[in-house]
């Protein structure tokens, strides 16, 4: 039986997370979570405020509660993580962030999604116009130069993953006002909901970070 090792930068469990790459993985592989937040308490966390836009990034931690934390902090803590999954005997490990990350202890044939859904988005739209999701409008800046290529312009909208299919509806048509050509979700938490309710508007092919990286890591696992 295979394991699937995830790093949420967030806190376990998650069990959404669990059920969506559990569904994409062969039958019967094992799904183990950590969290880079596991072991603080709320008012821990609080004190792990984002410095920058650049430095945020959005989490959903076990009690339900959406937050900001620094990036950086994130970072700190992420090893720890990653060597417990080692520890757990994981066939394949996945970051759960879109995120993208300086090298770190531990990261040695980690799965990180950004580089999932850049590769992805480069196949699919050599040139065009990029309609982009992102948590939190502070993070629109820095996103959008991530995403940025020659012959590709790139449009930003923000849209908290825990918002309802109607506030991801009405984000999504002034989004489709900018004509996309391609929709990415930059958030793990992004979930199969938000999309329908997102390419229901725009109506052009959209991706879905979770699952886009789940099918890339049932090839890992699979031995079919």
């Amino acid at each position: 039986m295979n394991t699937l090792g995830i790093v949420t930068i967030g806190q376990a469990p998650r069990d959404d997370i669990v059920a969506l790459f559990a569904a994409q993985a062969p039958p019967g592989t094992k799904v183990v979570l950590r969290g880079a937040l596991d072991g603080l308490s709320d008012e821990e966390v609080d004190a792990l405020p984002p410095l920058s836009g650049a430095d945020t990034l959005y989490t959903r931690l076990r009690g339900g509660r959406d937050v900001k934390i620094s990036k950086q902090a994130v970072i700190a803590r992420s090893p720890a993580a990653l060597a417990k999954l080692r520890a757990d005997g994981c066939d394949a490990i996945v970051y759960a962030c879109t995120g993208e990350f300086p090298p770190m202890e531990g990261d040695a044939g980690v799965l990180f999604p950004s580089r999932v859904l850049s590769g992805i988005a480069e196949g699919l739209l050599p040139r065009g116009r990029l309609g982009l999701l992102v948590p939190f409008a502070e993070q629109g800046e820095k996103l959008a130069t991530k995403w940025a290529r020659n012959g590709v312009d790139v449009t930003v909208e923000a849209l908290v993953p825990s918002a309802s299919p109607e506030e991801a509806t009405a984000v999504a048509r002034r989004l489709a006002a900018t004509r996309p050509d391609l929709v990415a979700l930059d958030c793990m938490s992004y979930a199969p909901p938000i999309k329908a309710a997102v390419k229901a508007e725009v109506k052009v092919p959209t991706l879905l970070a979770i699952t886009a990286t789940g099918r890339v890591l049932r090839e890992l696992l699979d031995d079919g």
